[in-house]
């Protein structure tokens, strides 16, 4: 089955289209809020430690409120929570946009309103992924998984040039784009009517609450990849640092950061249409090892560049192999989960996610403070290399994985 092919028999579901249209307009609000808020910390505060101090907070609340949010996805209306969660994360846009349309922002209120769409976002992610399954026949899955990972990047691309270019024309005018696009995505959620509901609603004691994390001890290869995704991006993440290396590196203005991501974005884009029309028939473990050291390795080189060009080329390596880890650790958790637990396991999955991430800007906005910019990222990549190799050893289960059934 082709990919096109492929994509529009999803497509004609309609509650996943509506999920797909939430998730994109979500995205896509994500990820200018992504490249604006750490523009505007480092112009106004010119330190690599405020832009890893802004990773810690997206990520405290998100761990924090983990194992609480992942309950609530299993035990209250998935699209509920996801419809309150953009709404709050509309509220401390629109603030956004407000303050700094009047030059009233203020550093210590970014992080209070990254501190809010860390934890909306906490509540909601793991109730979207765990819908998922619920919108489309189980044989489509796989296919599903690329299809939204693809969509995502594509926001990835679309976002931060848009809020790039927003940003250059009125300050304020991202976080204004940022509010309308939540709100469209709650309207899109709203109207959802899941095939295949809820099995059961668990009561709340500390027994279910922690479900999730029991369940993903007790399977090595789930384990194996969702501890291996964390690692490797935490160490090989550089995309904390793209607001240094547009400005102080690459001679680039806030353009250049939406450029820098957007790079990473095309490449998870082409890899994500393969992926929707093609499924991994054989080895599918040893290709997840396999993408972690490529990422690591274009990690490397985007690290010592210096060219534009050779820096974009690097990052579109870096999303084209991450894209294969994503795809296949997604699927993993899909397939090896029933549904009455799919929110718990999902919270879990997007902590490690986040942890990730977040973290990893933490952990380059500080190791660029001591060390210099360039030296953290090839640190970085060298770190994600060594941690494929060393997971490869410790979780035999995942590198015997075969087939994503």
């Amino acid at each position: 089955m082709s990919s096109t092919t492929s994509a529009l028999t999803l497509l004609r579901e309609k509650p996943f289209f509506l999920l797909l249209l939430g998730r994109v307009l979500s995205s896509i609000a994500y990820q200018i809020g992504a490249v604006c808020i750490g523009w505007q910390i480092y112009a106004l505060t010119h330190s690599a430690y405020a832009l890893g101090l802004a990773g810690l907070a997206q990520f405290t609340p998100q761990a924090v409120l983990t194992f609480a949010a992942g309950h609530a996805a299993d035990r209250y209306p998935r699209q509920r929570v996801l419809q309150i969660c953009q709404l709050a994360e509309a509220a401390a846009a629109s603030f956004m946009a407000v303050f700094t349309f009047f030059h009233w922002l203020t550093v210590p209120e970014i992080f209070g309103a990254v501190i809010i769409l860390s934890g909306a976002r906490a509540f909601g992610t793991p109730a979207s992924a765990a819908m998922l399954p619920g919108t489309v026949p189980e044989s489509y899955l796989s296919r599903a998984t690329a299809l939204s990972s693809g969509t995502f990047q594509a926001a990835t691309i679309v976002g931060p040039a848009l809020g790039g270019f927003a940003y250059a024309a009125l300050p304020a005018l991202p976080y204004a784009m940022m509010t309308a696009l939540w709100l469209a995505a709650t309207a899109a959620n709203g109207g959802i009517l899941l095939t295949r509901p809820v099995a059961g609603r668990p009561p709340p004691d500390w027994s279910t609450l922690f479900a999730g994390a029991a369940f993903v001890w007790r399977d090595s290869a789930l384990l194996g990849a969702l501890s291996l995704d964390l690692f490797a991006v935490l160490l090989g993440g550089a995309a904390g640092l793209f607001p240094i290396y547009a400005r102080d590196i690459l001679h680039t203005g806030a353009w250049g950061v939406g450029l820098l991501r957007g790079a990473i974005a095309a490449g998870a884009l082409l890899t994500t249409i393969i992926l929707t029309g093609h499924h991994f028939t054989r080895g599918t473990g040893r290709r997840m090892f396999a993408g972690v050291i490529v990422f690591g390795a274009a990690t490397i080189i985007f690290g010592i560049s210096r060219n534009l060009a050779v820096s974009l080329i690097a990052l579109f390596i870096m999303g084209a192999a991450d894209t294969i880890s994503v795809v296949i650790r997604m699927s993993l958790v899909q397939l090896r989960t029933p549904d009455d637990m799919r929110g718990r396991v999902s919270a879990i999955n997007y902590l490690f996610i986040n942890a990730s991430n977040n973290l990893g800007d933490f952990e380059s906005g500080i190791a660029a403070g001591l060390m210099g910019a360039i030296p953290a990222v090839i640190f970085g990549g060298v770190g994600c290399i060594l941690v494929a190799l060393a997971w490869a050893k410790f979780f035999p289960a995942l590198t015997r994985v075969d087939r994503l059934e």
